[in-house]
């Protein structure tokens, strides 16, 4: 059974840096980060394609780092020039059924059917 173990988060002031690490137990399909603010819709955030090379949602692209360690199952996401509107809580997920998708589609949350408990991250002004 699929499991991700989500670490780092916390509180920073605006123009900071912070960073995220996701752990699966077993190599998925995809894997992804999403996040959402209460009340407010999910939104992908970066993922990596096949290749490692990264993929962005265009909120975060040039502040954002999406890394994937193969070897280790984890995906990582460095954060920076962090503004308050980044606040939110921030999801692991991961597909473990149906095979291989395009990253675009993985970060639509389509098909995404592991999510990890979610990590918040606070961006002070």
């Amino acid at each position: 059974q699929m499991r991700l173990v989500e670490s780092g988060g916390g509180s920073v002031q605006a123009g900071g840096s912070m960073n995220l690490s996701c752990t699966a137990s077993y190599s998925p399909y995809c894997m992804a980060w999403f996040r959402q603010v209460p009340g407010k819709p999910r939104e992908g955030v970066a993922s990596t394609h096949s290749d490692g090379s990264p993929y962005y949602a265009t909120s975060v692209e040039g502040r954002f780092t999406v890394s994937k360690d193969i070897a280790k199952n984890t995906l990582y996401l460095e954060m920076t020039s962090l503004k308050p509107e980044d606040s939110a809580i921030y999801y692991c997920a991961a597909r473990t059924r149906g095979g291989s998708m395009d990253v675009a589609r993985c970060l639509s949350g389509f098909g995404m059917d592991e999510w990890g408990e979610g990590i918040t991250v606070t961006v002070t002004s």
